[in-house]
């Protein structure tokens, strides 16, 4: 017969400090009948009795005095494991995120998490940082950009611009170029920081050489915030994907030269970690990038 070891120590540390083994039963949560048993399987286990049930009140015999020490000691540490257990539980999953993500996105990201018994803690990052912060162990997971092939969530981008530049169905960069003849300021391209990775960025300075642009025409920002105010003062573009135009209040138009797209996929520490936000939070990571909907599946 196996014994409850724990279990039987708690009943025996609950009896012996009230002298009771109805109150010691209620001391260790449990009904006097489980507790009465489980100290009887003690016994038997351990080959001696630990109460003089010869009184009325449950006297430990020598036996179970010089036991009762090391019993205490299994419950103290029972009891430590099972809170750390869930401190454990607890404990956030740190993961990095594109500064991009909209913050209602990530609390309700947050919320969904938590319903599942995982607790997030963001951290916003250029995407050449959050790699890096798994590696040092900043963060337990990181959003890092990859190319569309290899990624779990893609955001398609296009340009977008005030309403008052009325763009076409589909913009082509060639329309940017401008004749000998004009001396109008060049419309330009801005590259936000989050798309200032190679995969991306090279691309469209390849497509901008082909069509014959400045190499100006077609320029990294130092900031989203930078590259918008740019858009709103003229008729420059910004590129972007469809969400994050309808949150500045740009009209988004795709590109015909290149088609692009982002891509995301996980880094993490453990593979536990990326298994859980790859599929458990696929939708709610979904929503955060601006994926569109057939993504979220």
């Amino acid at each position: 017969m196996v014994v409850d070891l724990i279990g039987s120590c708690r009943a025996f540390v609950g009896v012996s400090e009230t002298g009771s083994f109805t109150a010691g039963a209620a001391v260790a949560g449990i009904p006097q009948p489980v507790a009465s048993r489980r100290i009887a399987a003690l016994e038997r286990h351990l080959g001696e009795r630990l109460f003089d049930r010869a009184t009325r009140r449950a006297q430990l015999t020598p036996f179970g005095r010089d036991l009762l020490p090391s019993a205490r000691r299994l419950v103290h540490l029972a009891d430590a494991m099972e809170h750390d257990a869930k401190r454990a539980k607890l404990r956030p999953l740190r993961l990095a995120v594109p500064g991009t993500c909209p913050t209602r996105d990530l609390a309700e990201l947050d919320a969904e998490a938590r319903a599942l018994g995982i607790f997030l803690e963001f951290r916003p990052a250029p995407p050449g940082e959050r790699a890096e912060l798994v590696r040092t162990q900043d963060v337990r997971a990181a959003l890092v950009a990859v190319p569309e092939t290899d990624a779990v969530w893609t955001v398609p981008l296009g340009v977008a611009a005030t309403e008052r530049q009325q763009l076409p169905p589909v913009v082509h960069l060639e329309t940017l170029r401008a004749g000998r003849a004009t001396k109008a300021e060049r419309r330009r391209v801005w590259i936000q920081p989050e798309d200032d990775v190679p995969h991306l960025r090279d691309r469209v300075f390849r497509v901008r050489d082909a069509v014959g642009l400045q190499p100006a025409q077609v320029s990294v920002a130092d900031s989203l915030t930078a590259a918008a105010a740019a858009v709103y003062g003229s008729a420059d573009l910004l590129l972007c994907s469809p969400a994050q135009a309808t949150e500045l209040g740009l009209g988004w138009r795709p590109l015909g030269d290149a088609p692009l797209a982002r891509g995301f996929d996980i880094a993490a520490t453990l593979g536990e970690d990326a298994h859980h936000l790859r599929t458990r939070l696929r939708s709610g990571i979904a929503r955060c990038l601006g994926a569109p909907d057939e993504e979220n599946v």
